[in-house]
Formats: C-alpha cells, sequence, structure tokens
C-alpha cells in the first residue's frame, strides 16, 4: 500500500469535518422524529405498518452511525492516532448497511422519507469517497478481490 501522505490533509480534512457535521445533524433529525412519536401523529397507527417504520427507523441509525464512525476512523488518521496502513483495515472501514426498500417507504410520511433517502445518500456519497480514497492508495487493486467478501455482498444484495 502506498502512502496515504500524498493525499491534501486540508482537503481531506475540510470534507470529512462537513460530512461529520452532515451527520451529525441527520443523527439528531432522525432521533428526534423516530423518538418523539411523530410516527404516531403521522397516521402510521396499523401495527404491521408501525413494525416496517420501526425497522427503517434502525436502518437509517445504523446508517448513520457506519458513517459517523467512519468519519470519526478518517479524523483520527488525521491526527496521527492511526497509520497509512490501518485505513485498509475493515475495523475503519465504512460498515455494511442496509438499504431501504423503495416501495415500503414510499408509504411512509414525507418527514421519515426524506430521513430514509438523506440517509441513504449520505451512506452512498461517503462509500463512493471510502472507494475513491482506496483507488488513490492502491490503484492496482481491484475492489472486492476477496471472493468471501464478494459472496457476501451478493448474499446481502439477495436478501
Amino acid at each position: 500500500m502506498q502512502s496515504a501522505t500524498f493525499l491534501d490533509r486540508g482537503l481531506h480534512r475540510r470534507l470529512v469535518d462537513g460530512l461529520y457535521l452532515e451527520a451529525m445533524i441527520m443523527a439528531d433529525e432522525a432521533r428526534s422524529y423516530f423518538d418523539g412519536g411523530s410516527a404516531l401523529d403521522d397516521g402510521i397507527a396499523d401495527p404491521l405498518r408501525r413494525v416496517s417504520f420501526a425497522c427503517e427507523s434502525l436502518k437509517v441509525t445504523t446508517r448513520l452511525m457506519h458513517i459517523i464512525a467512519w468519519l470519526l476512523s478518517q479524523r483520527a488518521w488525521q491526527r496521527g492516532e492511526i497509520g497509512d496502513a490501518d485505513l485498509a483495515d475493515d475495523k475503519y472501514r465504512l460498515g455494511r448497511a442496509a438499504e431501504t426498500d423503495t416501495a415500503l417507504s414510499n408509504g411512509f410520511p414525507f418527514a421519515a422519507r426524506s430521513l430514509i433517502e438523506g440517509s441513504q445518500e449520505l451512506y452512498d456519497r461517503v462509500g463512493r469517497l471510502q472507494d475513491r480514497m482506496d483507488m488513490m492508495l492502491c490503484p492496482a487493486s481491484v475492489p472486492d478481490a476477496n471472493p468471501a467478501r464478494a459472496l457476501l455482498d451478493r448474499l446481502h444484495t439477495a436478501f
């Protein structure tokens, strides 16, 4: 693995700081909305829909926590608390998060859909940033070259 020192640390810091702020604001909005009982006020009284809604709130929270953990790892790298080689370690990479079924979320209130779509969009952006950093650090590496990871990814998308 090449050294990550060729990354522009100033640009990287501003990018990470902006994404971190966005993720923390979204996490606070999600907590307020999902814990505040707004769903009952928005007409989700059917027990089956409430269970689906609860599952989606967990997906949003999981996405945001994976994003925040990854961004904190990036901050630790910026401060020199973890080394360049550590960035490739799975524990410092963006965790896998389940996607939301659009057909299911279309029946949710606007505020819920906004949080669901916003968290997925932020997760996708952070994932693209991680992929871009991987290409910069190891241009010869092929994404998902690990056959076990590829199989897990296929299983994840199948279910």
